[in-house]
């Protein structure tokens, strides 16, 4: 079982930058993919990023090159690095363990933190 807790999530206005972490209780490793997605009140959730155990990594196309999602390895810590932020990113981002496959619109993991809520302002 691998316990993940986020945070790093706050206010922020449009164009402003955020970083999310998401620490696991384990090696986030043993987990063949490690991803963030997100769900904004009344819309279904959306895979944002993930990063695999061979480190290979994915972005939603209204992501890319905003959006970079990494690891640390010896401190068991996921990241989502965010910036040019935009107002149709507000949502509460959740971090996420799971097997293969990895594939960005993936938000069906069995293991997922309580979340970490982003509100980007215009």
């Amino acid at each position: 079982q691998v316990q993940l807790v986020e945070s790093g999530g706050g206010s922020v206005q449009a164009g402003g930058s955020l970083r999310l972490s998401c620490a696991a209780s384990r090696s986030p490793f043993s987990s063949d993919c490690m991803g963030w997605f997100r769900q904004a009140p009344g819309k279904e959730r959306e895979g944002v990023a993930y990063i695999s155990r061979s480190g290979a990594t994915g972005y939603a196309n209204s992501v890319k090159g905003r959006f970079t999602v990494s690891r640390d390895n010896d401190k068991n810590t996921l990241f989502l690095q965010m910036s040019s932020l935009k107002p149709e990113d507000t949502a509460m981002y959740y971090c996420a363990a799971g097997d293969y496959p990895c594939y960005v619109s993936k938000v069906d993991y069995p293991y997922r933190g309580q979340g970490t809520q982003v509100t980007v302002s215009s």
